[in-house]
């Protein structure tokens, strides 16, 4: 009877050991257990929330998933900025002696944290301003691919090849972003095609339409278009301008399938594809006389 007591005295004494003083308040092992406890609380039900704003709440009002993957997030660090202090408060701690180790993390971010703290600030500015979202098509610095995720630090890009790219956030202030997404999900490809000099150019528009007209992925309207762009030195240059929505995030698959379709509507009707030529002069020098 007396070692369970003696066994609950000692723990006691370990729930209640004073680890050190904060201001004017005791750090014991009981508060430092509660801290630990509350705040991974806090994490886990912030994202849960989040979460559950953006797959099931936003998507009831037909809200953009890019728009409400970027309110989700803001929601989530106001819950934890709130958390936090009424965390501390309920802990007993003495806020204002946080102002010392606040001094501290300054210095540290000056001499070794600017870094992250640009990237942090960089993905509110993000969130709030919304250059680039989740969804967007974006291309920077010759990668190209769909953002999938914005956090704090750094942004998720996934490319075509199924490969996930983290690009810091303060790359997606700081350098040239195109978005091809920005607006919206439609965007107009340019398809360049060289016949040769002896084509009638009102024939190759009207195929060239033809076969952009039976292309699932080109929009109907705005129609698609056929520029003259220039008499080059071998060929006559046009351009096939379509509208798509569905290949916004795979642009060079929907230029593929136009050019098989074109290259074989070519060869059916006789149209001829040109190449280079050139026209060499050999000049004989005059035989010398004997």
């Amino acid at each position: 009877m007396k070692s369970i007591e003696e066994l609950l005295e000692w723990l006691e004494n370990a729930i209640n050991y004073r680890l050190f003083t904060l201001g004017s308040s005791d750090f014991t092992t009981k508060t430092f257990l509660w801290l630990v406890l509350s705040l991974l609380l806090l994490f886990f039900f912030a994202g849960k929330i989040k979460k559950l704003l953006v797959k099931k709440i936003f998507p009831r009002y037909n809200i953009d998933v890019g728009v409400a993957e970027s309110v989700g997030k803001i929601i989530q660090y106001i819950l934890i900025v709130v958390g936090f202090i009424v965390i501390f408060q309920t802990t007993g701690i003495d806020l204002s002696a946080l102002g010392v180790l606040v001094g501290a993390l300054g210095v540290g971010i000056g001499f070794g944290l600017q870094g992250i703290t640009n990237n942090f600030i960089s993905g509110l500015i993000i969130l709030f301003e919304r250059p680039v979202k989740v969804g967007d098509r974006v291309e920077i610095e010759g990668l190209e691919g769909n953002i999938i995720k914005v956090s704090g630090r750094a942004t998720t890009i996934l490319t075509n090849d199924n490969i996930a790219v983290i690009v810091p956030n303060s790359d997606l202030i700081n350098k040239r972003v195109v978005n091809w997404s920005h607006n919206n999900r439609r965007v107009r490809i340019t398809v360049p095609v060289g016949v040769s000099y002896k084509e009638d150019p009102l024939v190759v528009q009207k195929i060239l339409v033809e076969v952009a007209k039976k292309n699932k992925g080109v929009m109907e309207s705005p129609e698609p278009y056929v520029r003259f762009d220039e008499y080059a030195d071998s060929s006559l240059n046009f351009s096939l301008l379509v509208w798509s929505r569905d290949f916004s995030d795979k642009p060079r698959i929907l230029k593929s399938e136009l050019y098989y379709a074109i290259f074989a509507e070519f060869k059916k009707q006789g149209v001829e594809i040109p190449f280079p030529q050139r026209d060499i002069h050999i000049i004989q020098p005059e035989a010398k006389e004997q």
